[in-house]
C-alpha cells in the first residue's frame, strides 16, 4: 500500500506541484504528467474520483481550479487516499489562510515540507491536522 507520485495540476494542464516516490526517468515525466492531465480533466463529474491509469490506479479531486491526484496500486483502499488529499488541502488551507495557485507556486518550498510532513516514502504518516500544524508552526519559529 504506496504512493507512487502526487501531482497538483491547474486545468490547463500546468504541474504545479509533482513527488515522486518510485523512480521514474526524467525523460519519461512530463509523458506522465501530460497522461494523468488528460485521463482526469475532460471526465464527467457524476463518474467517480477514481480511474484507471497503466497497471495502477489514479486517485484525484478538483479544488477550485487544481487538481490533486495520487497514482496508488489497484489494491488499495481508494477512499483512504480520497481523503488524504481532502486533508492535505485543509493544512494547506489552514496554513496559508485560504490557499490559491499562487500561494503554492511561490512558496513551492513550504508545501513541499507541509507534504514530507504528512507523507514519508510514499506512505501516510500522520493523519491528525492538529499535529501536522503543531509540527509546521515549530518549523516557523525556527526559520525566523
Amino acid at each position: 500500500m504506496a504512493i507512487r507520485f502526487l501531482l497538483l495540476q491547474n486545468r490547463a494542464g500546468k504541474t504545479r506541484l509533482a513527488k515522486y516516490y518510485v523512480p521514474v526517468p526524467e525523460v519519461d515525466k512530463a509523458k506522465l504528467e501530460y497522461e494523468v492531465h488528460r485521463s482526469i480533466v475532460n471526465r464527467d463529474p457524476k463518474h467517480t474520483n477514481f480511474a484507471e491509469f497503466r497497471t495502477y490506479k489514479i486517485v484525484y479531486r478538483r479544488y477550485a481550479g487544481l487538481f490533486f491526484t495520487l497514482c496508488v496500486d489497484v489494491n488499495d483502499n481508494e477512499l483512504l487516499y480520497l481523503e488524504a488529499i481532502h486533508l492535505f488541502v485543509e493544512i494547506l488551507d489552514h496554513y496559508f489562510q485560504n490557499v490559491c495557485e499562487l500561494d503554492l507556486v511561490f512558496n513551492f518550498h513550504k508545501v513541499y515540507l507541509i507534504l514530507d510532513e504528512f507523507l514519508c516514502g510514499g506512505e501516510i504518516q500522520e493523519t491528525a491536522k492538529k499535529v501536522i500544524l503543531e509540527r509546521l508552526a515549530e518549523l516557523d519559529k525556527i526559520d525566523t
